[in-house]
């Protein structure tokens, strides 16, 4: 039997050896070259494989999705009926989101965008100094990575505080959770960071009425799913001050068009979907112990739960 890897050109080869390094018998194929569909046992992929193509692999036991999100396979048609879908939950991935939250919430607060003006024009000009107790960190998503980079903002003193759909209790964070917690934490929010998943629920959050919410002037961390933002009540918001500048690494669609407002405003910082890229060396392990899981007929691990939608 063999694995499927799907992934993006410049990735697939590092998947193959970093899988290969861990089990070094394994039958991988790269898509498209998948061979004969009934030896296919499991895919490994991500966001731009086609699921309906999947229904194609008559054997197929087992989907990993390379990243820790997993909107992408609830798009229609959805995975093939009954075959179990992991995504990864991966040290190196969560301490990489944490590094680029880190690095904006720390861009935004110590007037970075600011001083890189002034040196454009050549201004030598002193800001009055921030105060860190002061500047309130919101997070919308209180998940592996979003808890990870909650207490990464609290250790450098940082207010932070964090929105759930569900009650929750964490220790250093001032949790909010519902539709009043999220109106409640938002107009507390200078800086506020959405990890959250993209579910129905959440799709279009951050909108022209929530926005509104926040304290003039706030700024915006997106690191989650393009479809968490409204992208014309954004551009409304920094224009009219009310959102002072956006840290963007993702958006509807992607690549982002060439001709999207975003690139050009002087408010808003773009990364094409790079925050924390899967290193392939790091999750295989995970990858292999599913498949000898799957394999052994034992429980899986890292599996989606779909009716939550993650």
């Amino acid at each position: 039997m063999a694995i499927l890897l799907s992934t993006k050109a410049n990735a697939m080869e590092a998947w193959r050896d970093a899988l290969l390094e861990l089990e070094p018998g394994l039958d991988i194929r790269l898509f498209p070259d998948a061979g004969d569909p009934a030896e296919i046992e499991a895919a490994v992929c991500w966001t731009q494989h086609d699921m309906g193509e999947l229904r194609r692999y008559p054997n197929l036991g087992l989907i990993v999705s390379m990243g820790a999100g997993v909107d992408h396979l609830l798009r229609p048609p959805g995975p093939p009926p009954g075959v179990p879908v992991a995504r990864l939950k991966d040290e190196r991935l969560t301490s990489g989101m944490t590094e680029w939250v880190l690095l904006n919430v720390l861009r935004f607060h110590r007037q970075d965008l600011e001083y890189r003006a002034q040196q454009a024009a050549r201004v030598w000009d002193e800001l009055p100094a921030p105060e860190t107790s002061a500047r309130r960190v919101g997070f919308l998503g209180l998940g592996e990575l979003g808890m990870a980079a909650a207490h990464a903002c609290r250790l450098l003193g940082f207010p932070v505080m964090g929105w759930t759909r569900r009650a929750r209790q964490v220790e250093g964070v001032e949790t909010f959770h519902g539709e009043d917690g999220l109106a409640a934490m938002l107009g507390r929010s200078d800086i506020l960071v959405c990890l959250l998943p993209l579910t129905p629920d959440t799709r279009g959050i951050l909108n022209a009425r929530t926005l509104a919410m926040l304290p003039r002037g706030a700024f915006l961390i997106n690191a989650a799913r393009g479809g968490h933002v409204a992208q014309p009540d954004l551009l409304e918001a920094l224009d009219s001050g009310q959102i002072a500048a956006a840290a963007l690494d993702v958006f509807e669609p992607e690549p982002l068009p060439a001709d999207h407002p975003f690139w050009g405003h002087p408010r808003v910082l773009v990364w094409p979907h790079a925050a924390s890229i899967t290193i392939p060396r790091s999750a295989a392990p995970q990858v292999i112990e599913n498949l000898r899981r799957l394999r052994e007929g034992r429980e899986l691990i890292n599996l989606v739960d779909f009716s939550a939608g993650y």
